[in-house]
């Protein structure tokens, strides 16, 4: 029995005729970014359109299976995984049609800052930082350093990363990595512990869309301090001989941005600008959702020891995600970028939440 709306499904599948209708016409390919925007919301209702297609068919055999039993009882004996193949297929059409984060197909930006913990903290973020590169590596998504802050020891006091899906898709890299905002918090004996104790310190990471394109945002010049100074350290070879790397200071807010990857000071510029409106767009639509809903997920109020969302237990190779309880000693392989089976425990949460929410 569907459990659909069926105008849900009707506004689906006339828009999905829209989009097919403007993507056959030449003049849309005039306007790129248009055509991207058609193009990604055309992949995004993909995989409805396939399952809605899948459940007509298995519905259609269903019927005839139905019809042809009441002739002949032989026939019988087909219905029941006819009946099971429509009720799996109604409930993933289901799925897809539930509420979803209007944001789930952008790309993002991901930041991972050292806190609490000295030197300690900064290995953890760079280890962090590593663990994301192997997942996006793992997911074919393309990665682009925007600035790195190394520490003493090697570790990053702050890193700044871009990641793009490499095709449009429903479920993009936001979909993915919207949750690991927050303050990480690890335990394990430091490098530079000489007797063996564990100690606890924390990272933390902020994660954000970056659309194609970012909403009109309003930027006062006036509001911003912006220094150059010499790239250094990954995403500064081959320019860090030069004043290039830019750091723009939102001073209304506090946000900072820096970018060192790009090879002159004005495309450095550029891109922490295109940054900043993504982080201003960011910071007010999640004003907007907390006052409209007491605010969801905060990311990092202050990145200590007591406010985090997971802990990463090296001696015990256990890994807790601390906001739906889970729990798994495979910590080894998760920062070796399997992150799968965490990402999908948070995924199903969330979709749990929202639906109970309408």
């Amino acid at each position: 029995m569907s459990t659909q709306s069926p105008s849900a499904i009707d506004d689906i599948l006339a828009e999905h005729a829209g989009l097919e209708r403007q993507l056959s016409d030449p003049s849309l390919h005039d306007d790129p970014a248009a055509a991207r925007r058609v193009g990604k919301r055309f992949a995004e209702l993909a995989p409805i359109m396939a399952t809605y297609k899948k459940l007509t068919a298995a519905r259609e055999d269903l019927e005839a299976a139905r019809e042809l039993a009441a002739d002949d009882p032989s026939f019988a004996s087909e219905i029941p995984a006819l009946e099971e193949k429509v009720d799996e297929l109604d409930a993933a059409l289901t799925d897809l049609l539930a509420p979803r984060d209007p944001h789930d197909a952008d790309d993002v930006v991901l930041e991972i800052k050292s806190g609490a913990g000295g030197e300690e903290s900064a290995l953890f973020a760079s280890d962090l930082a590593r663990m994301y590169l192997k997942y996006c590596e793992r997911r074919g998504w393309k990665t682009e350093v925007l600035g790195i802050t190394e520490s003493d020891l090697g570790g990053y006091k702050e890193a700044t990363f871009s990641i793009k899906a490499r095709e449009p898709s429903r479920d993009g890299v936001w979909s993915r990595l919207k949750f690991e905002g927050g303050v990480h918090r690890v335990q394990r004996v430091p490098v530079t512990e000489s007797q063996g104790r564990i100690h606890t310190s924390a990272a933390g990471v902020l994660i954000y869309p970056e659309p194609e394109e970012i909403a009109e945002v309003s930027i006062d010049e006036s509001d911003l301090r912006i220094d150059v100074y010499r790239s250094s350290g990954k995403g500064g070879q081959g320019v860090n001989t030069t004043d290039s790397a830019v750091r723009i200071t939102h001073l209304p807010t506090g946000i900072v941005v820096t970018c060192q990857n790009e090879r002159s000071q004005l495309q450095n510029k550029a891109r922490a600008m295109q940054v900043l409106a993504a982080r201003l767009q960011a910071a007010a639509e999640e004003e907007a959702e907390a006052a409209a809903a007491e605010g969801r997920a905060a990311q990092i109020r202050t990145v200590d020891r007591s406010e985090r969302i997971r802990t990463y237990n090296f001696p015990e190779n256990r890994i807790t995600d601390h906001r739906i309880g889970y729990k798994a000693n495979n910590l080894d392989a998760v920062l070796a970028g399997d992150m799968d089976a965490l990402l999908d425990a948070l995924s199903a949460a969330d979709r749990q939440a929202r639906m109970e929410a309408e």
